[in-house]
């Protein structure tokens, strides 16, 4: 939790508790049902938390937007994302039903009315819905965007054009740019430029214009 104050002193006193609840919520429902290794529980707010929350360094949403999740799992980054913006609509989509029922049911905990869960291929939903579709380690770029950018709304509202935001590491991300043809407008932010902890090194949000 300490990382996240740092880095968002504006949180609300709910948001505050909010996150703080997510750690035992997180503990108690990975005994039952496996969505983050054993072994990196205890970091949760690092590695998890803080991470989905890199988005926001890219991209505040305005209200009454409408993001997908793509392959939430148990809910990163839809659910910390929700937390921080309240008044946007977070709908979390994965093929997986146990780890959607983890991810909702861990909402409702919080308090989260603005997030909902679908159990589904993301090639199901309807078109023409959301205003940016977010992802964190699910599948190389082209493959996100082809599943992802008709279930794009054609009206803009936000600072950036609707589009992905996804949260990616390592060195394939060069090749998957360069993968997506010309003409593909591709933004990279490393994460290590406003979040100093090591884990962030070669991290980065990439924006995708839709």
């Amino acid at each position: 939790m300490d990382e996240i104050k740092k880095y968002f002193p504006e949180l609300t006193d709910k948001q505050r508790q909010q996150f703080e609840m997510m750690l035992p919520l997180y503990r108690d429902w990975n005994e039952k049902i496996n969505v983050i290794s054993r072994k990196d529980i205890d970091n949760l707010y690092l590695h998890h938390v803080l991470h989905s929350l890199a988005i926001i360094k890219v991209m505040r949403f305005k209200d009454n937007s409408a993001v997908l999740d793509l392959g939430a799992g148990g809910g990163f980054p839809g659910v910390p994302l929700a937390v921080f913006f309240p008044n946007v609509q977070f709908t979390l989509v994965d093929s997986i039903a146990k780890k959607m029922r983890v991810a909702q049911e861990i909402a409702d905990a919080l308090g989260l009315t603005n997030v909902k869960t679908i159990h589904s291929r993301v090639e199901n939903l309807a078109i023409n819905q959301f205003d940016f579709i977010v992802s964190r380690a699910v599948a190389p770029l082209d493959d996100l965007k082809r599943w992802s950018f008709k279930l794009l709304k054609k009206k803009h509202q936000n600072i950036l054009p609707n589009g992905l935001l996804a949260l990616k590491g390592g060195d394939q991300i060069k090749a998957e740019i360069k993968a997506m043809g010309k003409g593909e407008y591709a933004d990279k932010t490393r994460i290590s430029t406003f979040f100093k902890e090591s884990y962030f090194e070669e991290k980065f949000v990439i924006y995708v214009q839709g």
